[in-house]
């Protein structure tokens, strides 16, 4: 098995000259300034949320640009939700993404369940993924919004870089194996209490300040309603991305994400 390292500054301004880095992989990793000169890129992929991976240069040109706007062409959602400011707008946005969203789960349910569950280049299953816009509910419209001491519900999914002690104090079940059902059921309630509250929203709402700590020892962050809002549609629009790029190689076979021989 590949050696891991995790919480490291070991390779800080390391060179690497004539090493055979294939098949590896940086997750939630700090690459800024990298420069890769004179190898093989064959495949190389690079992504980040909401397509903020940052200035991306390749022999020479800039394509920074052109990704985004790639990005934005194949997903319109995400120009609509910059464009969000008043009430009515995020009630309209946050309809949007649930008729989105409804698309994309009648898409995975046309898959077995052992497929809803599978992970696409160790990336979130479908169903994690929706265990993780539950958390992000959870934090953002729960725990921000409306104030709730104890928002989680124990299925929610924290991002990756949780240490297990704070998702075990949150009260979260990590390691949980639940049900394609039981996923689903509490997506749909995490959804209508995110409708509830964009539902109730008036102008005056959106530029209120929340203030609470987002994870266990973390200090108090101060948040306006909008942006605790913007969060979790921004959540919803990502993860749709990655779900439907990850549905395609699901439905196209083992080949295709590189799971076969």
């Amino acid at each position: 098995m590949a050696t891991e390292y995790t919480h490291t500054r070991e390779f800080r301004g390391a060179t690497f000259r004539d090493a055979d880095l294939t098949g590896a992989t940086f997750r939630e990793c700090d690459l800024s300034a990298v420069r890769i000169v004179a190898s093989q890129v064959s495949d190389l992929r690079i992504s980040g949320f909401d397509g903020e991976a940052g200035t991306v240069v390749v022999d020479d040109v800039d394509v920074t640009a052109f990704v985004a706007a790639e990005l934005d062409r194949r997903h319109p959602e995400r120009v609509r939700l910059r464009a969000v400011r008043t009430a009515d707008d995020f009630r309209a946005m946050w309809d949007a993404l649930e008729s989105l969203w409804s698309q994309t789960i009648v898409r995975a349910e046309r898959l077995p369940e052992s497929a809803r569950h599978e992970r696409v280049d160790d990336e979130w299953s479908f169903a994690e993924t929706l265990r993780h816009l539950v958390f992000a509910a959870d934090t953002w419209a729960g725990r921000m919004v409306l104030g709730e001491p104890e928002p989680y519900h124990r299925l929610g999914l924290p991002p990756t870089d949780f240490s297990a002690s704070d998702s075990a104090e949150l009260g979260l079940d990590v390691a949980a194996e639940p049900s394609y059902a039981e996923v689903v059921a509490l997506y749909a309630a995490s959804r209508e209490r995110v409708r509830a509250v964009v539902a109730a929203l008036t102008g005056d709402d959106l530029e209120q300040t929340r203030t609470a700590a987002l994870g266990p020892g973390g200090a108090p962050e101060t948040h306006s309603v909008g942006d605790c809002l913007r969060v979790v549609m921004r959540e919803h629009c990502e993860h749709r991305r990655f779900a439907e790029r990850d549905l395609s190689l699901l439905v196209s076979g083992p080949r295709a994400r590189g799971t076969g021989c």
